[in-house]
């Protein structure tokens, strides 16, 4: 009776287990009081599913622990989804060791410290050795686990925004303690101060510690290498021109400022330092040049053989495409990137399969399955800026479907499970293939993701589809990509450059092996849920450099202030030899 009981209460976990799925959400008006039931925490039955490798508990105001079993039972998770329930103080039992896990979301939630038995996980040895992507934001911490870096040494995104945080454990910036943290966001927190030995995260791209309690900047934050983005706002800066500069100035001209003796690296010796420094680099800067400048026959030759790709700054652009992003997402899908990418020919042959599957594979590895990133391409032409980044209840979401007629997302999620069903039956066994596989994706959010153009349509549903007003065909030349999250800005951004770099690689072979064959703009469509329209490809010639010109895009919120940028200095870093990035 009480396994009967059992099943009865928790259908999801029956079915997961006879399915022997990999994703599992638990979400809807029922969760809440069926955690309640079980006493606050997630039933145990949960962790007897050793094959998911993503799960998400999201919503429910009656879960306060996970509870214990979760690190033993479920050992090959990837990623775990906690945010919006009512977890806190602490976590107990602690969350780790999870070997696996990568991606992993508690904002949302009412924690006001991880102290070690009540954490992430144990130190020694690492619990979290896989972890890539932390967001703990919009929560109550008054302070941070001192052994964070040594649980999640692998750590590249860190997200705490919104909590009560007034400093950094001296241990998050300890030499080669996170070498790989690209990006950290800690606005709107009560930060008094930022430790000069920040200079050590070698890896930082992007920092945001806006609207905190800050009165300096370290000069030392100058030294950080791949430093391209910050955000200082709403701190009362001691030094009011400094103050002035991270309300209205790029990055680029703050860090110099710092650099040369601005406020937190004082005067005198900090300024003669700073300039013997900058001397330093200007003159490398101009060896580098002269290096690759230089007109002798060496560098004719491998001209021939490489791929060239040309980054057109916001500047120099006449026309920019920007994309405003609405507060609303961010309990949604916070995070987008894009990029407008001319000079492609999916014309000749089978390019343009070649094309939509390497978009396939991106989404089976790179994005896991989508859980972690979702990419989109359009046709630029067919693209009406600027674009809205927003989030609309399902029964006001209209669209176009690759392939479908308009219709509203409510009814589109709706067909596709019937579909999914009708897939399962004729086929006679669980798994599903096309978007129906990414319909788990959406469960429990009360609103969808969607990027509007100027004329008010919908062009993207992530992840489920995009628009067929804008989809890419043979003669397509010139397109708009995206690429949108729920986990990190940071996987947003490397998505984008595999997909640029697969792109011009793409664009190479193809020149270099014109085919007879061509694939119909209706074998493309059954290729991919996500593609193929317009143009002439103004690449260089079978015997010359195959050329990419990349154009920056600007996501900005509805003021205009700067979000993110791409690509920046930052991105595009990790090209290979054959590939030259020109800015």
């Amino acid at each position: 009776m009480a396994a009967a009981a059992v099943s009865e209460s928790w259908p999801e976990l029956e079915l997961a287990e006879r399915e022997r799925r990999r994703e599992l959400l638990l979400t809807g008006p029922g969760l809440e009081e069926r955690v309640r039931a079980a006493g606050g925490q997630l039933p145990p039955r949960l962790f007897t599913l050793p094959l998911l490798h993503y799960l998400e508990v999201s919503g429910c105001g009656s879960l306060r622990a996970p509870g214990p079993g979760l690190a033993q039972g479920l050992p090959q998770l990837h990623s775990l989804v906690l945010r919006r329930n009512a977890l806190g103080p602490g976590l107990s039992p602690e969350l780790g060791p999870l070997p696996a896990l990568r991606v992993l979301d508690l904002s949302g939630n009412a924690l006001e410290a991880l102290p070690p038995g009540q954490g992430l996980g144990p130190a020694e040895p690492p619990g979290l050795p896989q972890l890539q992507s932390l967001n703990l934001s919009g929560n109550r911490l008054r302070e941070l686990p001192a052994d964070l870096a040594r649980c999640a040494p692998r750590l590249q995104s860190l997200n705490l925004t919104g909590n009560c945080l007034d400093s950094f454990p001296a241990e998050l910036f300890r030499p080669g303690a996170l070498p790989l943290l690209s990006e950290l966001a800690a606005a709107d927190n009560c930060l008094r101060e930022l430790s000069p030995d920040i200079a050590h995260l070698a890896s930082l791209k992007t920092l945001d510690l806006s609207n905190n309690q800050l009165n300096e900047i370290p000069a030392e934050l100058a030294d950080c290498p791949k430093l391209k983005e910050i955000n200082f706002r709403g701190n009362k800066l001691r030094d009011k021109r400094l103050e002035k500069m991270v309300s209205g100035c790029q990055t680029r001209s703050i860090l110099e400022y710092l650099r040369v003796g601005g406020r937190g690296g004082g005067k005198g010796k900090g300024r003669a330092e700073g300039s013997e420094k900058e001397e330093s680099r200007r003159k490398r800067r101009e060896r580098k040049q002269r290096r690759e400048g230089g007109d002798g026959e060496e560098q004719d030759v491998g001209d021939a053989g490489r791929l060239l790709l040309r980054v057109l700054h916001v500047s120099e652009n006449p026309a920019p495409l920007t994309v405003r992003v609405s507060p609303e997402v961010r309990d949604v899908r916070p995070y987008i990137v894009g990029a407008v990418v001319r000079g492609m020919d999916l014309q000749p042959g089978n390019a343009l399969k070649r094309f939509l599957t390497s978009q396939t594979k991106l989404h089976e590895d790179l994005c896991e399955k989508r859980t972690a990133a979702t990419l989109a391409t359009h046709e630029l032409r067919a693209v009406k800026g600027p674009l809205l980044y927003c989030a609309r209840p399902p029964q006001d979401l209209k669209i176009v479907p690759l392939g479908r007629k308009e219709a509203k997302a409510k009814e589109l999620v709706r067909q596709l499970q019937l579909e999914a069903e009708e897939q399962r039956k004729q086929k006679k066994r669980q798994s599903v293939s096309g978007l129906h596989r990414y319909l788990h994706l959406l469960d429990g959010n009360e609103n969808y993701p969607c990027l509007v153009d100027a004329d008010g349509d919908v062009i993207s549903f992530p992840p489920i589809t995009n628009s067929e007003k804008t989809k890419v065909k043979k003669t397509t030349s010139d397109l708009f990509l995206e690429v949108t999250s729920a986990t990190s800005l940071q996987i947003c951004k490397d998505v984008m450059d595999a997909l640029i770099l697969k792109m011009a690689e793409m664009n190479k072979y193809t020149l270099e092996n014109k085919e007879e064959g061509s694939l119909s703009d209706t074998e493309a469509d059954a290729v991919s849920g996500q593609l193929p329209d317009p143009r002439t490809n103004p690449s260089a010639g079978k015997d010359g450099p195959s050329l990419l010109v990349v154009e920056q895009v600007r996501v900005v919120d509805l003021e205009g202030s700067l979000k993110v940028v791409y690509p920046s200095k930052a991105d595009l870093a990790t090209a290979p030899p054959h590939v030259t990035v020109v800015r």
